[in-house]
């Protein structure tokens, strides 16, 4: 890993952020929220809380020229499938497909430009949750706000007569280039809503890039989500994710990554479960190899009561890769009957790779259950001399061992088959070749189903905790 530290004060000025805000045409409520978000990206540290600073895994980073402006061509896309929402953010803007069965439907979509036309009131809602002074703010989400450049508004109807699926995917095709999206997503009552969020490279990178990715999510009451991110970029982007969602009454939302490619990648996800029977799963899977790094902080805070919260995260390192995952449960007074559960455990397949998990549990309420485990530890020896003694090679057994542990995380989360859709992603990381955006040869997932509705089972969470 690189020994020196990055210099963010030198990557950009005050005078990129002036551009980009002329270019899209902000209002001037928009361009002084662009002005304080690069204010505060200059001036908060990498990480607040002094306990956690040695786990900051951003050396190496170096985003000195990278643009924000848009440039170039739109870049090529499969064949739209029946009754898919398809968002494509590229150099050359925001593309929404819209299925003629959806928007009669009700659902309703916005991409940033038509959001920016709507007048104050619009672009303030769309910024809602923005507080530069509140103790949820990071360094990495203050940029992404700051060099927003695409973003959608998503609204799906209360009582929605048909399964919503949609398909936001992000693909680099520049050099030194800026993605930063911004998300609105609201679930209405008795809606059943399957995101994917993707993120790919085409070609050969030339210097790093940065995506930045910021997701405000809310189920209505009876509503079920599940919001599944597929980071794939070549390994010179550095990215950074901020999610948040509030889970209604009896509703359910499950966030999924699944962790593939990158140069750094920072993850921050605070899930409020404020609904009586809320349902919260956040499931997190990575890989890394040669010189990545992911860092992922998790926060459920459960507010009513009879609620759910779980958080299981796996990663598997190796070469002189890092990892580091981060879990918060915190139980308010009133949380009655609460059941929350935080799991993080790594594998390491190298002596250089390096991965700390680290549960807190805070509890301001009796009548709940909590519990953590946490592990980081080397491919269990006697796995592999029991493969072995079956005939498989040693290189195999591991691989197969390593699947099994990452496979944890995907069997439990509410998506028909997703651990098998994904299984080529990882086979292709694991052989050393990129999740590269080409024509004829598009990584995109196929159509996604929620467990519960076109399977006909119910969806699915760690039954063990019931």
């Amino acid at each position: 890993m690189e020994s020196s530290a990055p210099a963010y004060g030198r990557w950009f000025d005050l005078a990129q952020v002036s551009a980009l805000s002329q270019e899209l045409g902000d209002p001037s409520s928009l361009a002084t929220v662009r002005q304080t978000a690069f204010e505060s990206f200059l001036a908060l540290p990498i990480e607040p809380d002094p306990l956690y600073k040695k786990y900051a895994y951003f050396r190496g980073a170096d985003l000195t020229g990278v643009s924000p402006l848009s440039g170039g061509g739109p870049v090529g896309t499969p064949r739209l499938t029946p009754d898919l929402l398809r968002i494509v953010h590229d150099g050359s803007g925001t593309r929404v497909e819209f299925p003629e069965p959806l928007r009669t439907a009700g659902v309703k979509v916005r991409a940033l430009p038509e959001i920016l036309r709507s007048g104050d009131e619009s672009v303030a809602a769309f910024l809602q949750g923005i507080d530069f002074k509140g103790k949820r703010i990071d360094k990495f989400e203050a940029l992404t706000t700051a060099f927003m450049n695409r973003g959608v508004d998503i609204e799906v109807p209360d009582h929605c007569p048909v399964p919503v699926r949609i398909q936001d995917i992000t693909i680099f095709s520049r050099p030194q280039e800026a993605l930063s999206v911004r998300r609105h997503l609201r679930a209405g009552a008795d809606s059943r809503v399957v995101f994917s969020e993707e993120v790919y490279s085409t070609g050969e990178p030339t210097g790093q890039r940065f995506y930045g990715s910021i997701i405000r999510a809310e189920t209505a009451a009876s509503a079920r989500l599940a919001y599944v991110t597929v980071h794939a970029p070549d390994e010179q982007v550095v990215a950074s994710y901020s999610r948040s969602g509030t889970v209604g009454p009896n509703s359910q939302l499950a966030w999924v990554s699944a962790g593939y490619g990158g140069f750094r990648t920072r993850s921050r996800n605070y899930s409020d479960i404020v609904g009586n029977g809320g349902d919260l799963s956040d499931l997190q899977s990575f890989y890394g190899d040669r010189q990545q790094a992911y860092d992922s902080y998790v926060q459920i805070t459960h507010i009513g009561t009879d609620t759910h919260g779980q958080s299981i995260t796996r990663g598997v390192f190796r070469d002189e890769s890092r990892g580091v995952s981060r879990g918060m449960a915190r139980i308010e007074k009133e949380a009655r009957k609460t059941i929350s559960y935080l799991s993080e455990h790594a594998m390491l397949l190298s002596r250089g790779a390096r991965s700390d998990t680290i549960p807190v549990l805070e509890i301001l309420c009796r009548d709940v259950k909590a519990t953590h485990s946490s592990s980081v530890a080397p491919v269990d020896p006697e796995r592999v001399f029991y493969l072995e003694s079956r005939g498989i090679e040693r290189q195999q057994a591991v691989r197969m061992i390593s699947e099994g542990f990452l496979s944890y995380v995907m069997d439990r989360a509410p998506i028909v088959g997703l651990r098998d859709l994904l299984y080529p992603h990882l086979t292709t990381r694991w052989e050393g070749r990129p999740l590269t955006w080409t024509d004829g040869g598009y990584p995109a997932l196929p159509a996604l189903e929620l467990l519960g509705v076109e399977s006909g089972d119910e969806w699915r969470f760690d039954t063990k905790l019931r």
